[in-house]
């Protein structure tokens, strides 16, 4: 019996992309204490610079996040002083944050950190947009995420969720890539 040859850790997509998640993660780490967040709270603080005031369940929307997984985040970020939330007629049960005066002037901090871990990552711009890019395009290809809509989970891709490719017109066979493995000749 002949032993499987796609389990190779380097060849593994879910590898490549949880080591470099684990490697940013751990370049804004010492970059967020030095101004009071961790990196959940930072995502969460994104979404209000961004946004503004919005909904809990707007923020775990906006992460991919269940909003369960959002309330204690906002409860430390209320904590220190950077966001409040509040309930508003008509539906009390809806909470919303808001960024205080303290919280809106973290940002130009956080911007310094984000700033610090590009240049840490030593790619050109067009590199990182493509590569933020094709990360954005490969979550909702797979039907998760924000932005994508449950019946693409039940249904399969959207035709506007199909990879982009350099080669035939839309609706033409995509171009692959043959798959290799180290010292294989492509």
């Amino acid at each position: 019996m002949s032993r499987p040859t796609n389990l190779r850790l380097d060849d593994q997509l879910c590898f490549a992309l949880y080591a470099a998640a684990n490697t940013v993660t751990r370049a804004y780490r010492p970059l967020l204490e030095q101004i009071g967040l961790t990196y959940p709270q930072y995502l969460v603080m994104l979404v209000l610079w961004q946004n503004g005031e919005c909904a809990v369940n707007e923020i775990a929307s906006r992460l991919a996040l269940p909003p369960h997984a959002i309330s204690p985040l906002v409860d430390r970020l209320s904590d220190a002083g950077l966001v409040v939330r509040r309930r508003e007629a008509p539906d009390r049960r809806v909470v919303h944050v808001h960024l205080t005066a303290a919280g809106a002037d973290l940002e130009t901090a956080a911007s310094e950190a984000q700033q610090t871990v590009v240049c840490r990552t030593r790619l050109t711009a067009p590199a990182m947009t493509d590569l933020r890019d094709d990360l954005h395009g490969l979550v909702r290809l797979m039907g998760v995420g924000p932005g994508v809509q449950s019946r693409n989970r039940r249904r399969g891709q959207d035709e506007n969720l199909r990879p982009k490719t350099s080669g035939p017109a839309r609706g033409a066979e995509p171009k692959t890539m043959p798959i290799t493995t180290e010292g294989e000749a492509s």
